[in-house]
């Protein structure tokens, strides 16, 4: 629930926060009777040992799946605090949260007080994702300890690079992305149209366990920014952009399934795995990074 009623002793919060994604249910709330809670979960929780007097709801602007990290995430919190107490500053807040948050891979970043009409989702005017590759690894147990969970492992088959960006630049623009959503209970609710602003895939300057050890793996990056993506559209991108680089699927068939316009034209079994996943950035006009 996002709530947009205040009252005039509460004071809206734009929250950046960060996580690993790979113990939870994904970055929403999960169930209480769920063993596997979600970030939000967390985060509420946090809040409430603050002692708040209303209802504590986070908005959270982009959401993540079970696996998917944020290097940056938001959402807006409303607090109010009892008569007499001043409105806690977006530092002393940041602090606070952290405090309770330790134990946990969650981290929040800073705290902003921004105006009452702020959403933290309907204001976000983009939303960038970035998806770590490792090339040349012969076994994915073969993958520096500081990586695992971290990216995606691939074989010691070498990747067609050029083929990759070409296929990419047929993304780039308005399309109707219906080939690569990935069905959900909502899926016939959402305009499957969207503009994709950036698909960009590069050489990764590496990880400190590369530098030091792991010398011959080979790290790469695929960045997407657009102002929303369907349903794991992120991941089915870039599985399908790693079989263009595989040999599995031809520039011209990526372009088949862009223009097929249904999900179930998606080859089976080459959607990228959760892990490489990373929100890194979600920006606004303005109160944004």
């Amino acid at each position: 629930m996002c709530i947009c009623d205040l009252d005039m002793n509460t004071i809206r919060y734009l929250i950046y926060f960060q996580y690993l994604g790979t113990r939870y249910s994904g970055v929403m709330k999960a169930p209480s009777f769920q063993p596997v809670q979600g970030v939000q979960n967390h985060l509420e929780n946090a809040v409430r040992k603050l002692k708040p007097i209303n209802e504590v709801s986070f908005c959270i602007s982009s959401r993540t799946d079970t696996g998917v990290h944020a290097l940056c995430n938001s959402a807006h919190l409303d607090i109010q605090r009892k008569p007499g107490k001043p409105p806690l500053t977006g530092q002393v807040l940041t602090r606070a949260l952290n405090f309770y948050l330790k134990p946990e891979p969650i981290s929040i970043i800073r705290a902003i007080q921004v105006p009452d009409t702020f959403h933290a989702r309907h204001s976000a005017i983009s939303r960038t994702y970035v998806y770590r590759l490792a090339t040349k690894v012969s076994h994915h147990t073969q993958l520096p300890m500081t990586d695992k969970n971290l990216c995606w492992s691939l074989s010691d088959m070498e990747l067609d690079v050029k083929a990759m960006k070409d296929a990419s630049t047929l993304l780039l623009g308005t399309h109707d992305f219906s080939s690569f959503r990935a069905l959900s209970s909502d899926a016939s609710f959402k305009n499957p149209v969207k503009t994709l602003l950036c698909a960009q895939i590069e050489l990764s300057p590496g990880s400190f366990s590369q530098k030091h050890f792991h010398r011959d793996v080979q790290y790469w990056e695929l960045t997407f920014k657009s102002r929303s993506f369907l349903y794991k559209q992120v991941r089915r991108m870039t599985g399908a952009l790693v079989a263009v680089g595989q040999g599995k699927l031809s520039v011209s068939d990526l372009q088949a399934l862009l223009e097929a316009k249904d999900s179930r034209a998606y080859p089976q079994n080459i959607a990228a795995p959760p892990d490489g996943l990373f929100l890194t950035n979600v920006e606004y006009r303005q109160s944004g990074n």
